[in-house]
This record gives structure tokens, C-alpha cells and sequence, in this order.
């Protein structure tokens, strides 16, 4: 039961929030979360686990100590209680090093990680429950927690359903797992709340080890280039959802501006997941399975070319404002918008169908919606009929060509 695996996990926990925009993260906070269990105790090459996660958690925190904006942790299970055949304490973990800076923290945690001496079993799902606690209210803080560790779950508890509860917090768990000599079923127990790496021995544990800092420290930005018909990113003031491209969860919505040199927005995203994003023109465009590069600026090329279609009829604009039309899609007929009278909306371009709701009702067909041009569509002015009818039913019928059209029934 208590033959492991050495491996680190790495979760990033991002309080959920609507928008990330450009430098709004405000701080990182990173928390270690280190195995002191017995197994840790175990040969692996010519040195121990233990050794050997030591000597890279000092040199970790040597490359953490004058960076800014950062701010690091340290919690520590299996080594306050020993291990013994017929028991062991599932209650063993601990909050060592509370959150502070990283140059006041940085000798806090070598210390500590210098004294650990392991002794007792490895309650993974406990620890990653109780790291929710360890970190301070904050409105603008990016949080990740670095699980290091050689083994699965030893407490019979479930490090998924913790990831739920975990969500029903608002914070989302994301590990990375890189493991040596990892085997199937072993990796089945982490499937629900991450993705997997192997390191094979010292070295590539250092690389991999490193290659999550840096996708921790690093800040993954995208811009959504909205293109016009000539690739021009022009395109603009228009609101957008980015999703989870898995679980077709939303993650953000934020309206696409442009700024004063005519980029577009930037916004920081996890290079974990991968993202569908809706664009919400008229017709919505859609961008599916968009991976991130972590640590690097992304740029999404969309193609949104648009014109506007001013609808107007003749007469006074405050006497007809009331009468709507509906844009459909030249292709399918699907309804695409209800576009009132005496008003301009932007479309993509293309042609649709135009349908006015007078009675009778009025049609356009392929009406072409151009790249930056306004289409105007103009109906005739209008006048009104008052009927006068006794009570029971009655029709309106339009007498063409011979033949009655259904044009509208009066109420009783």
C-alpha cells in the first residue's frame, strides 16, 4: 500500500473572476505543498528522494528570492507523525511558512525544508483540502500551489472529490504531474484534476521542475485579432466568450476594444486549458480548440468582416420607429436578428434576407452587406386604416391577381 512514485504536481488556482485584462493580476502566489512522508526516505539513483527534493526545493527558492510581486508558502505533510504497521496519521499536514514576500520568505522555507525529517504517510487529498485555507482573501492575486511528492493518496480519500469541493469554492484545480515510472492505474487517480509528465531521473526532474516555475511566473497572454476581408485586425468594439474547450464551461466574457495605437486588448489566460471563443457579431463567429503557448504573448486571428445596414422609411423617424424587420440568414433562413425600423446594426458581410412586418409584410431578398459601407434599405411611407366592426370574427385579406391573402385576423 505504501510502495509510491516520486512525482510533482503542479495546480494552479485561480480565484474566478470575468474579465483579465492586461496587468491585472496583481500578485503570484505560489504554495509549496512538500512530502515529508517515510517513502520519501527511499534510494532513487546514487541519492534519496528526499535528498535529491531538497537540494532542488534550496535551488528553487534561491531563484524565487529577489523576484517581485511574488509571495510564497510552504506546507509539509507526513512529518510530524511516524509511521507505524498498523497506523498511521492522516491528520499530518501542516501549514509551515504562511504567505509573505518572497525575499522574507525564501530562508523561512530553506530551514524548514533543511530540518524536514520524514516519518509518516501521505495524505494528499487532506493537504489540498486544507491549501484552500492557506491562502489570504485577495481580489487580484494569481495563486498556484505546487504539489512535491513521491506517492498516491495513503488515507483512502479521494483527491477528486476534494478538486469539487475545491470548485464549489471558486477555485479551480489544474495540476501538472510529473512522475518517474508512473503506471496506468496509478495515473487514473489524477485523470479528474490534471495533466501528466514523467521525469526518468535527476536531471530531468531539475527540468521539468523548472519548466513549472516558469509556466507558473510567466504570464500567457492572448489578443483576438478581429480581421476584416482585406486581414486587417479593424474590427472591433464587439463583446466576446472564451470557454473551456472541454467542458464548454464559461470562463470570461469582455468586450474587444482597440487601444489608442490600435491593438487590440490584451488579457492574461492559463496556458492549461484549451478555449473555444465566440465572438458575438451577427452572425456569432466561432473559434474552437485554441492552445496557448505558456509564457508567451498569443495572438487568435478571427475573421469578422462587417458593414452596417441602416433600415429607414420615408416620413417621420418618431412615427414608424415601432415596426421591426427580421435579418435572416440567406442560406438556411435562420433567424438571425429583429432590427428595428430607423435604426443601423452592424453584420458581417454577405447576403441575407430581409423580412419588414408590415401588413402586408414586405421582402428583401439578398440584401449584400459590404466590407465598412453602410446599406441602406428604404420602404415607401405607410398609412393606417380604422376599422370598425361589430362584435364576433373578422379577416383582413389583400385582393390580388384574383385571389384573396391572408393578411391578418381582428380580435373578436
Amino acid at each position: 500500500m505504501f510502495f509510491k512514485y516520486f512525482f510533482i504536481s503542479l495546480i494552479s488556482s485561480f480565484l474566478i473572476t470575468n474579465v483579465y485584462t492586461q496587468n491585472n493580476e496583481g500578485k503570484i502566489r505560489i504554495l509549496f505543498i512538500f512530502d515529508g512522508s517515510n517513502s520519501m526516505n527511499a534510494q532513487w539513483a546514487e541519492s534519496s528522494k528526499i535528498a535529491i527534493a531538497k537540494e532542488l526545493m534550496i535551488e528553487t527558492m534561491d531563484s524565487l528570492k529577489m523576484l517581485e510581486n511574488i509571495e510564497l508558502a510552504l506546507r509539509i505533510y507526513g512529518h510530524q507523525t511516524r509511521i507505524s504497521p498498523n497506523e498511521q496519521d492522516c491528520s499530518d499536514t501542516k501549514l509551515e511558512v504562511p504567505f509573505a514576500s518572497a525575499n522574507e520568505n525564501y530562508i523561512k522555507i530553506i530551514d524548514k525544508i533543511r530540518g524536514l525529517e520524514p516519518k509518516g504517510t501521505t495524505p494528499i487529498a487532506r493537504s489540498l483540502e486544507y491549501s484552500a485555507d492557506d491562502f489570504p482573501l485577495c481580489d487580484n492575486c494569481r495563486n498556484i500551489i505546487i504539489l512535491i511528492t513521491d506517492g498516491i493518496e495513503a488515507c483512502d480519500e479521494d483527491p477528486c472529490a476534494v478538486a469539487i469541493a475545491l470548485k464549489e469554492k471558486k477555485i479551480k484545480l489544474k495540476p501538472f504531474v510529473i512522475g518517474l515510472g508512473l503506471d496506468t492505474s496509478y495515473l487514473n487517480q489524477f485523470q479528474c484534476i490534471g495533466e501528466f509528465l514523467s521525469a526518468e531521473n535527476k536531471d530531468s526532474f531539475k527540468s521539468v521542475l523548472k519548466f513549472v516555475i516558469s509556466q507558473a511566473l510567466n504570464n500567457t497572454t492572448i489578443q483576438v485579432n478581429l480581421n476584416n476581408m482585406y486581414n486587417i485586425p479593424s474590427e472591433s468594439d464587439v463583446t466576446m466568450s472564451i470557454y473551456n474547450s472541454l467542458n464548454g464551461k464559461l470562463l470570461h466574457t469582455y468586450m474587444h476594444t482597440l487601444n489608442r495605437y490600435e491593438n487590440p486588448d490584451t488579457i492574461s489566460l492559463d496556458p492549461i486549458y484549451t478555449y473555444k471563443i465566440i465572438i458575438h457579431t451577427v452572425p456569432e463567429v466561432i473559434v474552437d480548440s485554441v492552445k496557448l503557448i505558456p509564457g508567451k504573448h498569443n495572438i487568435i486571428n478571427a475573421s469578422t468582416p462587417t458593414g452596417e445596414l441602416n433600415l429607414k422609411m420615408q416620413g417621420s423617424i418618431s412615427q414608424f420607429t415601432g415596426i421591426n424587420s427580421i435579418l435572416k440568414n440567406n442560406e438556411n433562413s435562420n433567424i438571425l436578428n429583429i432590427h428595428k425600423m430607423n435604426n443601423t446594426k452592424r453584420y458581417l458581410v454577405g447576403n441575407y434576407n430581409l423580412e419588414i412586418l408590415t401588413i402586408p409584410r414586405i421582402i428583401f431578398k439578398d440584401v449584400k452587406i459590404k466590407q465598412s459601407q453602410i446599406t441602406d434599405i428604404i420602404i415607401p411611407h405607410y398609412g393606417t386604416v380604422h376599422v370598425n366592426k361589430s362584435k364576433g370574427p373578422a379577416s383582413l385579406f389583400l385582393k390580388k391577381n384574383g385571389q384573396n391573402i391572408w393578411l391578418y385576423d381582428f380580435d373578436q
